[in-house]
């Protein structure tokens, strides 16, 4: 499992930058890490990232009250999900993340809160604080399925790799 540290939060913004052109519909990424460690900050990016290209500058609020934020990217919808007050993996097909897993690229906060419905193939990134650094960040990253093969490139691109 590749593992990056990530300096401060611009080095957050800049791995997620590198990410986000690479991303397809059916692509899941899984963010795990506890509170303020960097979730939303990395999610927020890659949306920028996204929308950029489309000549649109947006706040991009947390979905923390709504569950789900969606994006049309013209031909493709980016999901947002934020799964922390979520009460019962059984609302994952309520939400419809069931069936955005499918059909759009969908990054998915607290992703541990998915249990039985996590999908077969994502891309798992789990940050955690950096030892005795408050602006660092180890993350952690983890394949799961095909698809995957372009992320050796933007990892061999990335500073700070460990």
């Amino acid at each position: 499992m590749p593992e990056l540290l990530l300096e401060d939060p611009d080095a957050t913004s800049r791995l997620a930058r590198r990410i986000a052109p690479h991303l397809r519909a059916g692509d899941v990424l899984e963010l795990h890490g506890g509170l303020g460690a960097g979730k939303s900050h990395f999610a927020r990016a890659v949306i920028a990232a996204r929308l950029a290209p489309l000549g649109r500058h947006e706040d991009i609020p947390s979905p923390t009250y709504t569950l789900v934020q969606t994006y049309d990217l013209g031909g493709i919808e980016l999901w947002h999900a934020d799964l922390y007050r979520l009460g019962d993996p059984d609302e994952i097909a309520e939400l419809g993340l069931s069936e955005a897993f499918e059909t759009a690229i969908v990054l998915v906060e607290w992703a541990s809160r998915l249990g039985p419905e996590a999908p077969s193939r994502a891309l798992s990134l789990s940050l955690d604080f950096a030892p005795g650094d408050a602006e660092g960040r180890l993350l952690r990253i983890e394949p799961r399925g095909g698809g995957w093969d372009w992320l050796a490139g933007v990892l061999g691109g990335a500073k700070g790799a460990a």
